[in-house]
């Protein structure tokens, strides 16, 4: 596969529209992580309130990602990425305006966030359906590294936080939110093959076919395991190492951009290699990452490069999940990108109120990595058991590399 022979394959403004939705789309969406430090400070937060807090917005993103997979599949995905921009535009402008006093309404807030994390569901149908299966690793990468919005987020939010009030970041987030809400109106474009719109009961069908719960739990460990990390990272610094918010920023931006440069690369490699032999290698590398910085490093900077090397293999099994579901689930892309990325938020909402709640009950986190830890060695076997099935059934009919 050459590089000449992906970009005459689809559309590459649609692609650069869906990398940009979701890449802000992101950074709002775990922007409560980065301002847990200020925002708890002044609300009087407990430990698990602060996990509690930036672990809502996952979790509210999880089963709205549902609700657009729907609208998806019903109003084309640029219609319904239309919809969700201008709701999270809308939260921000009040949350900015009105003020957040209280630890109802910093939830009130998060909820609202979680329409953004729901962009999941527009943002890598709107770019899938434009490409064959042959470049759908590649495709489904390049849309998906709009996590690395979450790198945004952790980088300047907690030293705007600091220079000007972090009520007022969400003020100073609407501009580039509507700058991209301006160049998705212009140059995305809904792909001509988009599948005609679904009756309900075709999403109930979907359920019962035991391929869709293997792939939502494979991207509950990858996904959930990023996003988690990405949502606490900046709590934990500061707890554990006594670093001010605007260097527990940095900290986290490091190890949230290694996750999120490599999602791309996981996905070209699952093209390359297979899916399945990549997420197999994936899933060893984060256990043994989480299991280690279960134990507490010594020092920061041993943490932080335990860290990357667990958002390094999370963010390549993202791609390499993204690389496999099309190839099994392409007419129904829609709502299985709806479904799988559900299943995701759920678990980044597990991990990052389960370390809160680790600190606060045993005054360490090693519990809530732990755990973690042994969902991935879990995802591992599940995969052991399911790939050759996978390869001798619906693989075996695929242009692609499974």
């Amino acid at each position: 596969m050459n590089r000449q022979s992906f970009l005459k394959a689809g559309h590459a403004p649609t692609l650069l529209a869906a990398f940009l939705y979701f890449d802000m789309a992101f950074m709002v969406w775990v922007l409560l992580g980065p301002l847990g430090v200020q925002i708890a400070t002044d609300l009087g937060l407990s430990q698990a309130q602060k996990g509690f807090m930036v672990a809502t917005p996952l979790l509210a993103g999880a089963f709205l990602r549902i609700v657009m997979g729907v609208l998806v599949d019903q109003l084309k995905p640029k219609a319904a990425g239309i919809i969700a921009q201008i709701i999270v535009i809308a939260a921000l402008f009040v949350a900015w305006q009105h003020g957040i006093r209280s630890y109802a309404e910093v939830l009130v807030l998060a909820v609202f966030l979680g329409v953004a994390g729901a962009s999941f569901a527009v943002a890598l149908p709107l770019a899938s359906r434009w490409y064959p299966p042959e470049h759908q690793g590649t495709a489904m990468g390049i849309a998906g590294a709009g996590n690395s919005g979450t790198v945004l987020a952790a980088l300047f939010a907690p030293s705007l936080a600091m220079a000007c009030g972090w009520s007022n970041v969400f003020g100073l987030a609407l501009i580039p939110l509507s700058i991209v809400f301006v160049v998705y109106l212009l140059v995305a474009k809904d792909a001509p093959n988009c599948p005609p719109p679904k009756q309900f009961s075709d999403y109930i069908s979907v359920l019962k076919d035991r391929d869709a719960w293997w792939f939502m739990f494979f991207y509950a460990v990858t996904f959930g395991g990023f996003s988690g990390l990405a949502s606490s990272l900046t709590i934990y610094f500061n707890n554990q190492y006594g670093l001010d918010p605007k260097m527990a920023g940095f900290f986290t931006a490091g190890c949230v951009f290694a996750g999120s440069l490599v999602r791309p690369i996981g996905g070209n490699l699952a093209d390359r290699i297979g899916g399945i032999r990549t997420l197999t290698a994936m899933y060893a590398l984060a256990a043994v990452a989480l299991a280690i910085a279960s134990a507490g490093m010594p020092t920061v900077w041993l943490a932080a490069a335990i860290f990357v090397a667990a958002m390094l293999a999370l963010g390549m099994g993202n791609g390499a999940v993204f690389q496999l579901v099309p190839q099994r689930f392409r007419k129904e892309i829609g709502v299985m990108t709806g479904l799988v990325g559900m299943a995701g938020g759920i678990g980044g909402f597990y991990l990052a109120s389960s370390l809160g709640y680790s600190k606060q009950v045993t005054g360490s986190y090693q519990n809530g990595f732990l755990i973690f830890a042994g969902l991935a060695v879990l995802a591992l076997l599940g995969l052991t058991r399911v790939k050759r099935r996978w390869r001798t059934t619906w693989g075996a009919a695929v242009a692609a590399r499974i």
